[in-house]
């Protein structure tokens, strides 16, 4: 946890320095001193072994943009908690001597390290540290509120790293029931038998080939005070595992499948992080949830189904089941009047080939939504990379025998894909395709190894900033 307080000498400390940054001010010894400024010259980042304490010097980089040095002070976050950790000690103190407004960007590269889903292990992987303590000119609100983002991070990326044989569509819905009631938000699950009376023909379609029944979570975020009439509504995708269907998937592509409910889990971690920090936003979030598995009864393609608007959809392929679940969901926020939609899935992996697997593709039809979303992107380094949304991409969703085709061509499958969903909203709208970044198969710094909760920390920047 990240608390405010006073240093006090001999605890384990982090500075943050600028270029101009006087040395005299750091509590150290004459030759721990005169070996900090040799280092410094070469290296931003420096660890000093005091015997009863540590203590860590990051320089800031002038040549790199605010956004960016952000970002280094948040990696060196995660090499503070591995280090703190593996010498098992429990706290750790900021000071921020650079002028610079760092001092929570490092808390929050600290305290995102901790993060552990070592549920299966036998052997529990020990988190030592449990407080940060930040010093100096920062608000006790801006604290709590960090607070409420790493938890709803964390939320998001245990629902992600669950496995199938425990996380079904049923057991996701009732995390997000229990993610609820503890931290603050509403949540309605309808049932398979709901589902059907509502004639939400792709989400049943998807699920057809499953045992297991299909969920569609409500979640909604109300606070008195809210800024908003109108909600803003997420949409997530929550396919908690996709075999590809009958157009099955290689097994090299299924390995990771689990996390095909990034969006639907990045729904429920930024509803809770804006309930428990008490966000002035009235926020509604959708997760529709299923499997898509090969079964006597699983659909296939050619078939023609009715989405939960009335549209006829011919399948051109069983794998592009997202946008089928996420249609229904997009068609059924109409009835909120909203402000704005905003949809995120792992939907292609021609986003990863489009904008690389560290960035999210952004597509849309609120530009001013989107300038900001891109804006604050950099900010948390959660970058957006926009493509466009282009009529004659429609083309390739023609069908002869129905409204519309489920999928295209390979070539600007990430186009034609948000060019489906598009047909399904008749409001602002914003589509992103988090393919990349949703998951890592290796370490990736202070957002793991796993679920990385892509877009949550985005999200809670861009509700955050609504308020000021």
């Amino acid at each position: 946890m990240v608390t405010k307080g006073e240093y006090s000498k001999g605890e384990n400390v982090a500075y943050i320095l600028d270029n101009n940054a006087n040395l005299s001010t750091i509590e150290l010894g004459g030759k721990e001193k005169d070996f900090l400024e040799k280092t410094l010259k070469n290296k931003n980042f420096v660890t000093i072994n005091l015997y009863d304490n540590y203590c860590y010097v990051l320089k800031l980089d002038s040549k790199l943009s605010n956004d960016e040095q952000r970002e280094e002070i948040r990696k060196n976050g995660c090499r503070i908690s591995e280090h703190l950790n593996g010498a098992k000690c429990k706290s750790v103190t900021i000071i921020d001597l650079s002028g610079a407004n760092m001092a929570l960007a490092l808390a929050e590269g600290i305290e995102l390290s901790n993060y552990r889903f070592d549920k299966y292990l036998s052997e529990k992987k020990i988190v030592s540290l449990e407080e940060v303590m930040v010093c100096g000119d920062v608000c006790e609100k801006e604290v709590a509120r960090l607070n409420s983002l790493v938890k709803g991070v964390f939320i998001a990326r245990d629902i992600v790293n669950e496995p199938l044989s425990y996380m079904t569509a049923k057991k996701l819905a009732e995390t997000i029931e229990e993610v609820g009631k503890s931290c603050g938000f509403r949540t309605e699950i309808l049932d398979k038998k709901q589902i059907e009376s509502l004639k939400m023909g792709g989400l049943l379609a998807v699920n057809r080939g499953s045992v297991e029944p299909p969920t569609f979570s409500i979640l909604k975020w109300e606070p008195e005070n809210a800024i908003n009439e109108k909600p803003y509504v997420l949409v997530g995708k929550g396919l908690v595992f996709d075999t590809g269907g009958y157009d099955l998937k290689p097994s090299s592509s299924m390995d990771t499948m689990k996390s095909d409910k990034s969006g639907g889990a990045a729904v429920v971690g930024t509803i809770a992080a804006l309930a428990m920090a008490k966000v002035p936003v009235k926020v509604y979030g959708l997760v529709p949830a299923t499997e898509n598995r090969i079964g006597a009864t699983a659909y296939v393609p050619e078939d023609i189904i009715t989405m939960y608007d009335g549209t006829t959809v011919e399948i051109a392929n069983t794998d592009a089941e997202g946008r089928l679940i996420l249609a229904d969901a997009l068609s059924y926020a109409k009835k909120y009047n909203p402000e704005l939609v905003i949809d995120m899935a792992t939907l292609t992996g021609a986003a990863i080939v489009a904008v690389g697997d560290k960035n999210t593709a952004v597509l849309g039809t609120s530009p001013d939504d989107i300038a900001k979303l891109k804006k604050y992107g950099f900010n948390v380094w959660e970058r957006l990379i926009e493509l466009p949304l282009w009529d004659d991409f429609k083309e390739q969703l023609e069908s002869p025998i129905a409204d519309m085709k489920n999928c295209g061509k390979r070539s600007g499958g990430t186009i034609t894909a948000a060019m489906f969903l598009k047909h399904f909203t008749d409001y602002k709208w914003i589509h992103l395709d988090i393919a990349g970044p949703a998951f890592t198969e290796k370490k990736d710094s202070y957002r793991g190894n796993g679920g990385t909760s892509v877009p949550t920390r985005l999200l809670f920047k861009y509700f955050t900033e609504m308020c000021k």
